[in-house]
């Protein structure tokens, strides 16, 4: 069954947000005298939702309930002003979007982080509107990789899971995808290396934006 939409995960696969991240992650910690992170580091902590990244930031023994809900909402509050100042779509991005646009395949995004910063985001790096649907978190969809968001999108698409493909560059991506039913092909371009994609699920692993278009139909989508 020919694929008719792409599900794309934001950070690490459609945009290198990282710097951003960590600058207002290490902000916070420098603020309440905790010990701050190179970003290598925090391609391993990403992608399970910021307030998980929090946790997984502070020392062991300052993770109270407290601590965590404060240096949260003072992360969010850095990274909420502080976004856009390094974030750029990886180089290839815009023209998959384009093409993919141009054949009338449908396209959304699922993220873990904070659904107004996802949207944020998309508008401002995506401003012609590619996306049927942009998502991210909310109190209404457990974070992934829980499908439920995941096939919340594909039925607001009416497109069979079947049908979709699902590009991201973490395990927790992979499985989701795979938990939905999706086709999973992982962003080798991001955060985590090829052997955990593979080792979660991924059915493709993928070097280069464009080569998502081999899962697709060549012929232009009018034909002279």
């Amino acid at each position: 069954m020919p694929f008719k939409a792409v599900i794309f995960d934001l950070d690490g696969t459609l945009a290198d947000t990282l710097e951003d991240i960590a600058d207002a992650m290490n902000r916070t910690l420098s603020v309440n005298g905790y010990p701050t992170h190179r970003y290598d580091i925090y391609r391993f902590l990403v992608g399970k939702g910021l307030k998980n990244l929090v946790t997984r930031s502070l020392p062991e023994q300052a993770r109270s309930e407290t601590v965590i809900e404060q240096c949260y909402a003072e992360m969010l509050d850095d990274y909420t002003e502080n976004y856009i100042n390094k974030t750029r779509p990886y180089s290839g991005i815009q023209d998959l979007l384009n093409i993919l646009s141009q054949r009338a395949v449908k396209m959304a995004v699922l993220s873990n982080k904070d659904d107004t910063i996802t949207r944020k985001i998309c508008c401002k790096l995506f401003p012609d509107r590619y996306f049927d649907i942009v998502l991210g978190s909310t109190a209404r969809f457990p974070h992934k990789p829980d499908p439920s968001a995941a096939l919340f999108l594909a039925e607001k698409m009416r497109i069979s899971p079947v049908e979709v493909i699902y590009l991201g560059d973490s395990d927790v991506d992979m499985q989701t995808a795979t938990a939905a039913g999706f086709y999973a092909v992982g962003a080798g371009w991001g955060f985590r290396p090829e052997e955990e994609l593979l080792n979660s699920g991924a059915q493709k692993v993928i070097h280069r934006p464009e080569e998502l278009l081999s899962l697709f139909d060549t012929r232009p989508l009018y034909s002279p």
